[in-house]
């Protein structure tokens, strides 16, 4: 076999590598080859004619002949273009080649090979932040992104907080899985910087993430949005950047992952998601998420109010589609369904229900459907309508969709009515009461066969017929008014209905996969993932204080009622463990803001510069120099002074520092690390 035919059957191996009709996506090999991408590696080893051809042994280290390689692909004619070389394509040249082949387009800006030190705590609003270049700062990077030590761990369940006795791993649960039988199986909320709390995830969870969904901050320059929102652009993006690598590292072979966003950055970000999931994009869900109405309506006049948002979903190589798509109820409406029941016992709206479920009724049912249709009370739908005066019809509609379990479609057709009378088994006087304008027979015929005496019959209510399938556009999902009350915790910006994860979850993964939110907030994402049994992982570095997501879920457990809890019926109960990031200087700025006195701040600064991790550009000597004009500050700018000096993201305890005494590792604190990250020995 020719070796261009050899290498194409190896490369289809690659879902990502293959175009819907078979063809290898040669300009995503060429870039994957240009970046040294473990998975062309790998496919080219395990074939031993690749292997030979574009591998060289060195000191008996296999070499990548990368060159070689992108140049054989460019040469060989993989789409079936020799009629035409720009059959396949469309884009800019330089010198008979794509400027992409040339790898020579790339989304770029100022930072992009930096690693972003910073964090989203309200303490580090406007503050400068730290890059790490990752050619020239390796071991900064390398200190940074270690995994940390764990501190303050506790587990809550439907008794209340309890004293943290080590992590769940449920052989039986992994095995149904397929995870290795030692992965933890317990519910974690973890509070700290996300970028850390990402790569002290690695070691646990690499390639076990079923489900990641993020609403990160939108970059809107709107300092009343809880978040530290204030990023400028490039910022944003290596910020963005930096997490979703690692991120990435995390799902599984068939994981997704969906991130919501507005249009401040949506254009960079799909492109930023394309360079880092190459090849798998899913789609670009738009999410109606406000009504045109209120404040935005005043701006209309300059530009047309903004009442969406996104969600960006990639897939990783091995995801085979969507498990399930609900339809979901649409505000349209059918005009034949004309009747109104205004009066309706509890009892009589079951028996109804049993028989619209029903598809072949007996001569009976024809018999008690009606006596049950006769007992209620019933007007004309035009009538109802006209007697509550609404004001347009959008109220109508409205009230039409709220009401639709009330409202039914009549069959009182001649076809029908023949059909009727000649059901020997149906008593006279029924038939009578079947067909009089007081008793109309409520039925719907939906498969007449004339050859037989049993009909196919249906009760119809409005409620039955008015479902739709969810496309890229969601406007079904109610997103304001009591939406900011869900869960019992309150966030008047920025806060994500319970079904739009709901419809994401169901829809991805099954019971018992992992889904992780590492910009958690007030907790949507954990909130539903429990109740709908599937265990999960929340990061979240700001304190929400009594709105946060430990007190959703807190909530949750005790039988929260909101949200999705009927839809799924809920009932309460599981359980979950909380723990943080350990910070170092946090004792620092605790200390600091419970100093009465300019005294005891002086202390506290003889302590930092012997203990604390200060700032990069802190200069000991000229803060010494100054103190003087450190002496006459009011204590509250003085106070304010000193945690400015604190480096605010390297505040966190490596997990290589487990042993050193300058950190004050407690007992409890060595038990969580090393129950987390499975060491035997400290």
């Amino acid at each position: 076999m020719k070796l261009y035919k050899i290498l194409e059957k190896q490369l289809k191996k690659e879902n990502n590598f293959v175009t819907d009709n078979g063809e290898i996506k040669k300009w995503v090999v060429i870039n994957k080859a240009q970046n040294f991408d473990d998975k062309i590696i790998e496919l080219l080893l395990e074939n031993k004619e690749l292997k030979e051809k574009f591998f060289i042994e060195i000191k008996k280290i296999l070499v990548f002949k990368q060159n070689l390689f992108v140049q054989f692909l460019e040469q060989k004619n993989y789409l079936n273009d020799s009629y035409t070389k720009y059959k396949n394509k469309v884009g800019l040249t330089i010198g008979n080649k794509y400027l992409k082949q040339r790898n020579e387009v790339a989304l770029v800006w100022p930072f992009k090979d930096c690693i972003l030190e910073g964090g989203q705590s309200r303490e580090e609003d406007k503050r400068e932040e730290i890059f790490f270049n990752e050619t020239l700062a390796q071991d900064e990077i390398t200190q940074l992104l270690e995994p940390k030590m764990l501190t303050n761990a506790k587990t809550f369940d439907k008794n209340g907080e309890h004293k943290f006795k080590g992590f769940k791993r449920d052989e039986e649960l992994n095995k149904k899985r397929n995870l290795p039988k030692n992965t933890i199986t317990d519910n974690i909320i973890i509070k700290g910087n996300n970028l850390l709390a990402l790569h002290s995830l690695k070691k646990e969870f690499a390639g076990k993430i079923k489900l990641i969904y993020i609403d990160p901050p939108y970059n809107t320059g709107n300092d009343s949005f809880k978040y530290n929102d204030n990023f400028n652009h490039s910022t944003w993006l290596t910020f963005m950047k930096n997490r979703l690598e690692i991120a990435r590292n995390l799902l599984r072979n068939d994981g997704v992952i969906c991130v919501q966003c507005d249009d401040n950055e949506n254009a960079y970000l799909k492109i930023l998601m394309d360079e880092v999931f190459q090849g798998c994009f899913l789609n670009n869900i738009v999410v109606k998420m406000s009504e045109a109405s209120g404040v935005k309506m005043n701006h209309a006049k300059s530009r047309f109010p903004k009442i969406k948002e996104y969600i960006l979903i990639y897939k990783m190589s091995n995801f085979n589609g969507f498990l399930k798509i609900d339809k979901y109820k649409q505000k349209e409406w059918d005009k034949e369904n004309n009747i109104f029941i205004e009066e309706i016992s509890k009892k009589d709206r079951e028996a109804l229900i049993e028989f619209e479920a029903k598809e072949i009724n007996t001569d009976n049912d024809v018999i008690e459907a009606n006596k049950i249709l006769s007992n209620t009370k019933k007007i004309s739908l035009s009538k109802k309508i006209k007697e509550l005066n609404f004001k347009d019809e959008v109220e109508i509609k409205e009230w039409l969709f709220n009401n639709s379990y009330r409202i039914i479609k009549t069959a009182g057709s001649s076809s029908l009515t023949k059909f009727v009378k000649n059901l020997d088994s149906i008593p006279k006087q029924d038939i009578a009461a079947a067909i009089s304008k007081k008793g109309i027979l409520f039925f719907y015929i939906t498969n007449f066969n004339r050859n037989t005496k049993q009909p196919r019959l249906q009760v119809i209510f409005a409620d039955a017929n008015i479902f739709k399938n969810p496309c890229d556009f969601w406007q079904d999902i109610k997103t304001t008014g009591a939406i900011s009350d869900e869960g019992g915790v309150k966030l008047s910006n920025g806060k994500k209905p319970e079904k739009i994860l709901h419809r994401l979850l169901k829809m991805i993964t099954n019971k018992t996969d992992i889904v992780l939110d590492y910009h958690l907030g007030s907790g949507t994402t954990c909130a539903v993932a429990h109740k709908m049994e599937r265990q999960y992982i929340g990061i979240e570095q700001l304190d929400y204080g009594k709105n946060d997501s430990v007190k959703r879920l807190q909530n949750v457990i005790n039988n929260d009622t909101s949200g999705i809890s009927k839809s799924v019926n809920w009932q309460g109960g599981g359980s979950f463990t909380y723990f943080e990031l350990k910070k170092y200087n946090q004792t620092f700025i605790e200390h600091i803001s419970e100093a009465e006195d300019s005294t005891a701040l002086f202390k506290i600064w003889e302590q930092m510069k012997s203990k604390s991790f200060l700032n990069y550009n802190v200069d000991i000597k000229k803060q010494e120099e100054h103190i003087d004009e450190f002496t006459r500050l009011e204590l509250k700018q003085q106070k304010e002074h000193l945690v400015e000096l604190l480096d605010k993201n390297q505040l966190y305890v490596n997990l290589s520092s487990i042993n050193d005494s300058d950190f004050e590792v407690s007992p409890e604190e060595q038990q969580i690390t090393n129950s987390f990250y499975q060491i035997k020995k400290y």
